[in-house]
């Protein structure tokens, strides 16, 4: 007889891994899928036997419909994606079809996901997301288990770096708290320090990519006419992109660079050779960030950040001696700068 209590889930081992993909490839119409970022596989077991598999993995990066109910600003969503995560498979195996089976599934690994997500990756998650094909079912399963519906996606699926072309039939998109204030805590300007994945980053919207190379335009030309491949307000525009998204020193900024598709690339006014953009490399990044005059750049940063940053209620100044700067007269260098709380942007630095 089959005893519904019985059931209990528990975390896929290495040495199980190669059987759940396989499984998953045969019985899943979605196939199987590959570790990618945080990830947590779980297995469902009766009296020894698997009975479901279930896949819990990096949240969706762009979701209009999640992040109008959350509530959270596009400037805080990237950094606070991995208090999320997307319950991207669910597969009851054959001969295992069952009355309320996957609800009592479901509720098991609900129960169990904040801690296992704090003992695997090291931060809590707070919020369960899932993406049902209404031309194969209804949801019914999250309805169930209480999970809110806010909408539908758009249809296009991620490829490789982009989005496809053309929509593909929406997707209906449930999301689940895993606590009751989990809204309010993700919504936040400020996030405990326990929360904290990484620095401070925004998403950077066409909007910006757009945008950003015309507070250059103003800007002198350090270099000489010859050989310059790359127009200043491109080169200047891909740094200020990046740092916004949180990368520090030129090689990262050069790797954010290199990692920008096609689209976003033609946003910020690259070159175009041989039917494809092309980025500036490292070494012109550089050159050009060390030799432009810097309260030209702060002042254009200004002026963008005026228009599209947030605004602060209240602002920090802070003072720093850097150790072995010495200017011309041998007196050692002071930096003052001016933050603001609630966006965290740097408004401007004085020496």
């Amino acid at each position: 007889m089959f005893h519904l209590s019985k059931v209990f889930v528990r975390s896929v081992q290495r040495s199980e891994e190669q059987r759940f993909q396989e499984l998953m490839q045969k019985h899943h119409y979605l196939g199987a899928m590959p570790k990618i970022s945080e990830t947590l596989w779980y297995i469902a077991i009766l009296e020894n036997q698997w009975v479901a598999l279930i896949c819990f993995s990096a949240a969706a990066l762009k979701c209009s419909p999640r992040d109008r109910w959350i509530g959270w600003s596009f400037r805080y969503q990237y950094d606070r994606l991995k208090l999320l995560t997307n319950n991207s498979r669910f597969l009851i195996l054959p001969d295992w079809h069952r009355p309320n089976l996957a609800s009592r599934i479901l509720s098991l690994c609900q129960k169990r996901l904040t801690d296992d997500w704090i003992n695997f990756f090291g931060h809590p998650v707070m919020l369960l997301e899932t993406f049902v094909d209404p031309s194969r079912f209804q949801g019914t399963i999250y309805k169930a288990a209480n999970w809110i519906y806010v909408g539908e996606t758009k249809g296009f699926c991620r490829l490789g770096k982009g989005y496809s072309a053309t929509s593909n039939s929406a997707k209906m998109i449930f999301v689940n708290p895993l606590r009751p204030d989990a809204r309010e805590i993700l919504s936040r300007p400020i996030l405990e320090s326990s929360y904290h994945k990484g620095e401070s980053r925004i998403m950077l919207r066409a909007q910006h990519m757009e945008s950003l190379p015309q507070f250059f335009t103003d800007i002198p030309d350090p270099r000489r006419p010859q050989g310059k491949r790359h127009r200043l307000p491109t080169v200047l525009a891909i740094a200020a992109g990046a740092i916004l998204c949180g990368r520090q020193g030129y090689q990262a900024i050069s790797d954010w660079a290199q990692s920008l598709g096609q689209k976003a690339r033609q946003r910020f006014g690259c070159r175009f050779v041989n039917n494809r953009y092309i980025v500036p490399s490292l070494s012109i990044i550089r050159d050009v960030i060390v030799r432009v005059d810097p309260v030209h750049l702060d002042r254009a940063l200004q002026r963008w950040n005026e228009i599209y940053g947030k605004q602060d209620e209240s602002l920090a100044i802070d003072g720093k001696i850097m150790c072995n700067a010495i200017d011309d007269e041998g007196r050692q260098t002071h930096i003052m700068s001016v933050v603001g709380h609630q966006s965290h942007a740097c408004h401007t630095q004085k020496k």
